[in-house]
C-alpha cells in the first residue's frame, strides 16, 4: 500500500514542481530511518513550533497495535507494535514551507510519492508527495484502532522449549517451525517415546535456554 521511495538524495524541491497552495489538510506518509518513529515525531513537533507552521501540520501519528512479546527466559512484555515500521503519517497543509520542515527534520527520508522527472538530462528528480486516500486513512487507523494483542516470540528454528499451558503442558521439545503471523509454533515432542510435530500457541509454551 505505501510505495517504497527512492532513498532522497538531497535534492529539493523547486517552485515550479510544488503543488498549488491550498488550506486543505491531508495526510501523507513519511518515510524515516529505522527505529527513529518516535524520535522524529517529538523532534518535527517542536520544528513546526519554531518554525511557525504548527498551524500546518496539525497531527503527526504512528499508528501503533499492542502486543505480547515473549523474550528467552519465557516472561512477556507489554509493548506496542507499529501497523507500518519505518513510517510515520503526517497530517498536513501541503506547501513549500511545510515541505521543507518535514524533509529537512533529521531521520527523515522522504515523503512516499511519485518521483517527479525532470524534463530534460539524466538527473533525478525529487519525490513529489503523494496524499493518502481516505481509504488508505480508514484502513491504517482502523487497523489500529482494532487493539487486536499480537504475541510475538523471540525464537527460531531449533530452539528448545516447555509447553506451560494446554493438553502437552510440561513436554519438553525442539521448535521446527515458527509462523509469527499466526502466532503459533510447530515443535517435536516425545509422545510415547516417539518424535511428534505439534502445533502450538506462542502464548503455551517458554524458552528453555
Amino acid at each position: 500500500m505505501l510505495d517504497l521511495p527512492a532513498p532522497n538524495e538531497g535534492e529539493e524541491g523547486t517552485l515550479e514542481s510544488m503543488p498549488a497552495r491550498t488550506s486543505v489538510a491531508r495526510w501523507y506518509a513519511v518515510q524515516v530511518a529505522s527505529s527513529c518513529e518516535k524520535k522524529v515525531k517529538a523532534t518535527l513537533e517542536q520544528r513546526a513550533v519554531t518554525l511557525g507552521v504548527s498551524n500546518r501540520i496539525l497531527e503527526i501519528e504512528i499508528p501503533e497495535t499492542p502486543a505480547v512479546k515473549v523474550k528467552k527466559d519465557g516472561s512477556r512484555q507489554s509493548t506496542e507494535e507499529k501497523v507500518f515500521p519505518g513510517y510515520v503519517l503526517v497530517r498536513m497543509v501541503l506547501d513549500e514551507d511545510t515541505m521543507m520542515a518535514v524533509r529537512s527534520t533529521p531521520n527523515v527520508i522522504n515523503f512516499v510519492g511519485a518521483e517527479d522527472r525532470r524534463a530534460t538530462g539524466k538527473a533525478r528528480g525529487h519525490i513529489k508527495p503523494r496524499p493518502l486516500s481516505r481509504q488508505e486513512v480508514d484502513r491504517i487507523f482502523k487497523r489500529a484502532a482494532e487493539k487486536k494483542t499480537v504475541v510475538k516470540v523471540d525464537l527460531a528454528e531449533g530452539d528448545q522449549i516447555l509447553v506451560t499451558a494446554g493438553p502437552f503442558k510440561d513436554f519438553q521439545g525442539e521448535v521446527i517451525e515458527v509462523s509469527g503471523e499466526r502466532s503459533k509454533l510447530k515443535a517435536l515432542l516425545s509422545i510415547f517415546g516417539r518424535e511428534t510435530p505439534v502445533e502450538l500457541e506462542f502464548s503455551q509454551i517458554s524458552k528453555q535456554n
